[in-house]
């Protein structure tokens, strides 16, 4: 068993933290907790499975001699998170992948690779998205459930219809639904990702332009010299268009910034059943909170309404959430009466985010 090259320390330490964030899982199998590392000549891959993700990164290296090893992952990141030396230089001696640099030594065990199930390659390309628009993928992942009791609400509905992609996710109390164009490989695809994997991609894809990958099973993303891919979740998931459907009774315009802001300063004056509430109407979105510990608030913003006077009432948190994706811009909230009839903010012109929310009772 060989192994021996010498690679950039921050390089290096960054592709390992990289991939101990696509695998989060502890895996009781120690193999399954390992990371394959594979020089060649002027490259190394790190690649990894938990059988239900697959994942490979890599950067550029110096090999003195080509092998493959199989370490732990989270002992040969945290090695690496911690030199400050420009180079590493790692070589195999006996039974462990020493971890060199000019003044210090690291010994980190070797794991039988043998052993290892192999790390799946990834399923077809099936298009491109501009890594920019990966945005709103996370967004729709941040409303997806963290509760694993339901599974599907843990996923991000990935659907792709003739010239459009839609991405939504939802956990029941809110969602968010992006709608991107589409020119790929396949006019039509249907899968549940994983949120918490489409999240983290968003956060780590770089270049211009990240490759989608699909088949029946699996999922998958690549984007300069990385790969990640996951089992898709096999379950139904709902349908958004009847909470887009236009038949809204009011609506508002406003800056999102500005009404974020108003949420924030009133958000401790919500009791802890209650609601923050918001009218609108008459040219002016009138928000209120009552806690009985803090006393009571109120703030008035003017706006562009329309429609009907309505007066619902939001989680402060879900409706902080709502609103941060739109930053500066402009938005349009659109209203329906009744107490559990959903609102939709959005933009006026471009509307390639929506942004559900379900009310609270008053």
């Amino acid at each position: 068993m060989e192994l021996d090259l010498t690679v950039p320390a921050r390089a290096l330490a960054a592709v390992a933290a990289d991939l101990v964030k696509l695998l989060p899982g502890r895996n009781p199998n120690p193999v399954l907790d390992g990371v394959v590392l594979t020089a060649r000549a002027d490259r190394i891959e790190l690649a990894g499975t938990d059988r239900e993700r697959d994942v490979r990164l890599g950067c550029q290296c110096q090999a003195h001699a080509e092998g493959q090893v199989l370490v732990p992952a989270r002992p040969l990141a945290e090695t690496l998170r911690n030199l400050d030396a420009p180079s590493v230089r790692l070589v195999v001696e006996g039974t462990r992948l020493a971890v060199r640099t000019p003044t210090a030594r690291f010994a980190i065990p070797l794991l039988d690779i043998s052993s290892h199930p192999g790390v799946r390659q990834a399923p077809p390309e099936v298009g491109r998205l501009p890594t920019g628009r990966l945005r709103l993928a996370a967004v729709a992942a941040s409303s997806a459930s963290r509760d694993d009791a339901l599974p599907v609400f843990t996923g991000v509905h990935l659907r792709v219809r003739s010239d459009r992609l839609t991405l939504v996710g939802t956990d029941r109390f809110r969602m968010a639904v992006a709608r991107l164009p589409w020119c790929g490989e396949v006019d039509e695809l249907d899968v549940l990702v994983p949120a918490g994997l489409l999240s983290e991609v968003a956060k780590q894809a770089r270049g211009d332009e990240v490759s989608l990958r699909a088949d029946s099973d699996r999922v998958g993303f690549g984007w300069d010299g990385a790969e990640v891919t996951s089992a898709v979740l096999d379950a139904s998931f709902p349908d958004e268009g009847r909470h887009l459907a236009e038949d809204f009774d009011g609506e508002a315009r406003f800056p999102a910034a500005d009404f974020a802001d108003a949420v924030r300063r009133l958000t401790p004056f919500v009791g802890h059943q209650a609601g923050l509430v918001v009218e609108s109407g008459d040219g002016e979105l009138r928000l209120r909170a009552t806690n009985p510990q803090f006393g009571d608030a109120e703030e008035t913003l003017k706006a562009t309404t329309g429609g009907d006077r309505i007066v619902t009432a939001y989680h402060p948190r879900y409706l902080a959430d709502a609103l941060r994706p739109f930053g500066e811009a402009e938005v349009r909230l659109r209203l329906r009466n009744g107490a559990r009839r959903a609102t939709v903010i959005t933009t006026p012109e471009s509307p390639e985010l929506h942004y559900v929310l379900m009310p609270r009772r008053l």
